[in-house]
């Protein structure tokens, strides 16, 4: 079995091929489980983002697993061929890294994939889809991704989804203190969302979620009002900016109820900002005259536009990664080498008892201790040496060669006389 990473990412799918292919934070433990009994992979893990859905798995035969990630989500048998990618190995391990470490994002250094990737994990640990590989694999990668963005500039450098909204929203608007702001969901990259528009001090927020509860403790940090998913019909012609994200499979903004939006606002312009995915505003809405709604691949322009990250600090990131890649991989494949290891102990324990069962044999039939020594030494020795003896006497000349050659790195004998000397 080897280790792989299988899936797609914003650089190789669209965003309506990503919405199909994502897995809801409670489907996550159903699905692994159901990965592992139809293929054969022995430990799995799901990271499903709004760019990203991938397959971290310790198995063999990928095209099962990418066969299974389309039939997962009901998809025609080669629709996602085109986007899926299949890391190997040394690639799969520092793609793991460069992912938790920020350096395969849309936005370049962002911190919210490190706690997904954390999250992923604990979703595949509950659901029993973890052995000894990707615990070691995930516990290295969390430490890479801490040391990248501790010694690096990385961090520092990116600019959030949630900051790029404001600076789009910043060209429509001439004034955000005029503006009326919904935030829609109470996940992150809400709460990301009002932190940066809050500090332009709109003038009124509202935050709207399924649950009150949940939707009131984020409004009462921003001196906000809270409502319910249910209102929103009725309420959602008195805000001209709308951002939302939740992790809601169907969208939650349809086209009608956005055209009586515009009616109502007399076609006053509307700001939608749809960072979910799957997507919570329908795609036809951005059709509208008077609405501008963009999603999380429209923003992504935005983000590189502003993005002003040193070309050193992504350079010393990418050496760290490289090096504690190199160091992983040693360590798993030293795990090749262990079967072989304890048949060599087995062996020769075996030999050992053998020949000590002789020697006291020997002793309780009145032979002296140092005959018993002397026969259980030249006992050992004879039987450690028959095996090798036996394979360079039955070798044919090219693999004498190789065994007098691993012979001499085994026991670090000397070189053989040259011929005529």
């Amino acid at each position: 079995m080897s280790l792989f990473a299988l899936g797609l990412n914003h650089t190789t799918a669209p965003l309506d091929v990503r919405e199909r292919v994502a897995f809801a934070p409670e489907a996550l433990g159903d699905a692994l489980r159901q990965l592992r009994r139809a293929q054969t992979v022995k430990e799995a893990a799901i990271l499903s983002t709004c760019n990203r859905t991938e397959v971290y798995f310790h198995g063999d035969e990928p095209a099962h697993v990418a066969e299974w990630l389309t039939a997962a989500h009901g998809l025609p048998r080669d629709a996602l061929a085109p986007h899926l990618y299949t890391l190997p190995h040394d690639k799969a391990v520092s793609h793991a890294f460069r992912v938790a470490s920020g350096l395969d994002s849309m936005v370049l250094g962002e911190p919210q994939i490190l706690g997904q990737m954390k999250q992923a994990v604990r979703s595949a640990e509950a659901a029993g889809a973890l052995g000894l590989v990707l615990n070691r694999l995930f516990q290295r990668t969390f430490a890479v991704a801490k040391d990248v963005r501790t010694h690096t500039d990385i961090g520092s450098a990116s600019i959030s989804m949630a900051a790029a909204a404001v600076k789009l929203a910043e060209r429509i608007f001439p004034s955000l203190a005029d503006q009326r702001l919904l935030l829609i969901g109470a996940g992150e990259m809400i709460e990301l969302a009002a932190t940066h528009f809050a500090a332009r001090k709109p003038a009124s927020i509202t935050v709207a979620n399924r649950t009150l509860e949940r939707g009131t403790k984020l409004a009462d940090r921003f001196g906000a009002d809270a409502v319910t998913l249910n209102e929103l019909p009725e309420r959602l012609p008195q805000f001209d900016i709308i951002v939302t994200c939740t992790a809601s499979t169907l969208p939650i903004l349809g086209l009608g109820l956005i055209e009586r939006v515009v009616r109502e606002r007399r076609h006053a312009p509307v700001f939608i900002v749809d960072l979910a995915v799957p997507r919570d505003v329908e795609p036809e809405v951005g059709d509208l005259d008077d609405v501008f709604l963009y999603s999380v691949d429209d923003l992504a322009a935005i983000v590189k536009d502003n993005l002003a990250i040193r070309r050193e600090s992504l350079t010393q990131a990418e050496a760290m990664i490289a090096a504690q890649t190199d160091h992983f991989l040693r360590w798993l494949d030293g795990r090749a080498v262990v079967p072989t290891i304890a048949a060599l102990h087995g062996h020769h324990d075996a030999l050992r008892e053998a020949e000590l069962e002789r020697a006291r044999r020997m002793l309780a039939a009145g032979a002296s201790p140092d005959a018993a020594l002397e026969a259980l030494a030249r006992g050992l020795t004879q039987k450690h040496l028959h095996g090798p003896l036996a394979a360079l006497n039955q070798a044919g000349d090219a693999e004498r060669t190789e065994l007098i050659a691993l012979f001499q790195r085994v026991y670090k004998l000397p070189e053989p006389p040259q011929d005529g000397h």
